[in-house]
């Protein structure tokens, strides 16, 4: 489903009207053509399958070692206010039968997610489900952490704050010392 640009314009102006500016002055002449794209760009994780980035797989014959990537940088779109939260992704998980990932598809299916009108708690889930639904890992952990805009610049102004969100499945959720190993090895130990 891709951004009905123009249709979009007309909302960006009716709001720019709505909110007491004048959409032709200089300034703004060109300002709805460019929010048009960028939602192009802010939402392109609504006409793909994120999962679909796990599918290129790998076998590494009997590796059931604890894989980890941390620090995935992402910015989505609150659905609630459609204020940008923004922070990082981390992900670890234990292979089932040596099948394996690119570790840049992990990057690409947090993108994916994150393109699009999202709150962090089903985005965090739904990482997770991906990865158990394409790999069949023995176990998975996904932690977000991000700043909410909706909850900085409006409401309460609690600037500098940090939603911390988990998703745990299979192994990580069973079995407390691997699940303590991983939150270590993700420097996020309690």
């Amino acid at each position: 489903m891709a951004v009905d640009k123009p249709r979009a314009e007309a909302a960006i102006r009716e709001l720019l009207l709505a909110i007491g500016e004048n959409p032709d002055r200089e300034g703004l002449q060109g300002t709805p053509d460019r929010v048009a794209r960028a939602c192009e760009e802010l939402f392109a994780g609504m006409s793909e399958n994120p999962a679909n980035h796990l599918l290129k797989q790998f076998h590494e014959q009997d590796n059931q070692e604890m894989v980890i990537v941390r620090d995935i940088p992402f910015s989505s779109m609150c659905e609630h206010h459609i204020l940008p939260f923004v922070g990082r992704a981390h992900v670890a998980y234990i292979p089932q039968e040596g099948r394996i990932t690119g570790l840049s598809k992990i990057a690409r299916c947090v993108s994916g997610y994150s393109h699009r009108l999202q709150v962090q708690e089903r985005m965090t889930a739904q990482i997770a489900d991906a990865l158990v639904d394409t790999l069949n890992p023995l176990g998975v952990l996904v932690v977000l952490q991000a700043e909410h805009t909706c909850m900085t610049m409006r409401g309460i102004r609690a600037a500098g704050s940090e939603t911390v969100t988990s998703a745990v499945r299979g192994c990580f959720k069973t079995n407390a010392k691997t699940r303590e190993e991983a939150m270590g090895l993700l420097g996020l130990r309690g």
